[in-house]
C-alpha cells in the first residue's frame, strides 16, 4: 500500500494526495458562505495548490461554491453529480464529468466510482431535484469520501473495499437533522463499512449567524469514542482544519 496525505482543510474540504495526483472535495474556501462564517483560520492555498481532479458532492452553496471552483478548478477535471455541470461550468472550470449514483469513470488517470448518498442535493429548497453523491476512490489505499449523507444500508455493500473514509460528523449548528451524520450515526456507520482508517470531516469551520460553535472539537472526540467503544478495529485520526496525516 502506497503513503497517502490526507490534509483536512475545513467543513468537506479535504485534500487527498495520492500516487501523485491531488484530488480536492467540496471546496469551500471562504470566510462566508451565504449566511455561514468560518469558526477558524483561512485555508492555506499554497498548501492547496491546484489539483488535478476536484470531486463535488451535491449542489449546496457550502458543498459547491462557485468563488471557491474560480480559485482552484481552472486546470481540474471537476466531477459532479448529474445535472450540476452548469455550476461548475459558471466558475470557469475547463473539464467538467458528470456522474449518476453506481457509474464509474476515469479523471486525469483516477479511478472513480459515484455512490449512493442519502441527502437532498438541490441547490435550493425549492430548486429542481438534484442528485447527491459519494465518491470510492479504488486503489491502494482506497478512499471513500461520504459527502453529505445519513446513514442507509447501502453502506455495507462498501464494507471491504474502504481502506480510508472520509465521514462528516457534524455541520453548522448545534445539531443535523435528516440526510446528514452526527457523531453517532457515524460511528455506526463505520461499524458496517469497517475502514481501516476514519477521519471525521465537516465539523468545526462554518457556523450559523448568532450560533459560536462551544467546543470545535467535540464531535469528532465523541465519534472517536464511540467508534473505540464499539470495539472496532478501525483507526480514527482526528485532523483540525488545516492539519494533514500521512496514512
Amino acid at each position: 500500500m502506497s503513503t497517502t496525505t490526507v490534509t483536512y482543510v475545513g467543513h468537506a474540504t479535504t485534500l487527498v494526495e495520492r500516487d501523485g495526483l491531488r484530488i480536492l472535495t467540496d471546496p469551500v474556501l471562504r470566510d462566508r458562505v451565504l449566511f455561514l462564517r468560518r469558526q477558524v483560520s483561512a485555508p492555506d492555498f499554497e498548501r492547496i495548490g491546484e489539483p488535478d481532479v476536484v470531486l463535488v458532492s451535491h449542489a449546496h452553496y457550502d458543498h459547491l461554491d462557485i468563488h471557491s471552483l474560480r480559485q482552484v478548478g481552472h486546470a481540474s477535471a471537476v466531477v459532479v453529480p448529474r445535472g450540476c455541470a452548469a455550476y461548475a461550468q459558471r466558475a470557469g472550470v475547463g473539464e467538467v464529468l458528470e456522474l449518476d449514483e453506481g457509474e464509474r469513470a476515469e479523471a486525469r488517470g483516477l479511478e472513480i466510482e459515484a455512490a449512493h448518498a442519502d441527502h437532498i442535493g438541490a441547490r435550493r429548497r425549492f430548486s429542481k431535484p438534484l442528485p447527491a453523491l459519494g465518491y470510492l476512490l479504488p486503489g491502494s489505499p482506497s478512499v471513500w469520501f461520504a459527502g453529505d449523507t445519513d446513514i442507509h444500508d447501502g453502506m455495507a455493500e462498501l464494507r471491504g473495499r474502504v481502506d480510508i473514509a472520509l465521514i462528516p460528523v457534524a455541520g453548522w449548528g448545534p445539531k443535523v437533522g435528516a440526510g446528514h451524520l452526527d457523531p453517532e450515526r457515524a460511528a455506526r456507520a463505520i461499524e458496517m463499512i469497517e475502514p481501516k482508517v476514519a477521519i471525521p470531516i465537516h465539523w468545526g469551520t462554518l457556523a450559523a449567524p448568532l450560533y459560536r460553535i462551544p467546543d470545535l472539537g467535540r464531535p469528532p472526540r465523541e465519534f472517536a469514542e464511540l467508534v473505540a467503544a464499539g470495539g472496532s478495529a478501525t483507526r480514527v485520526i482526528v485532523l483540525d482544519p488545516g492539519e494533514s496525516a500521512e496514512i
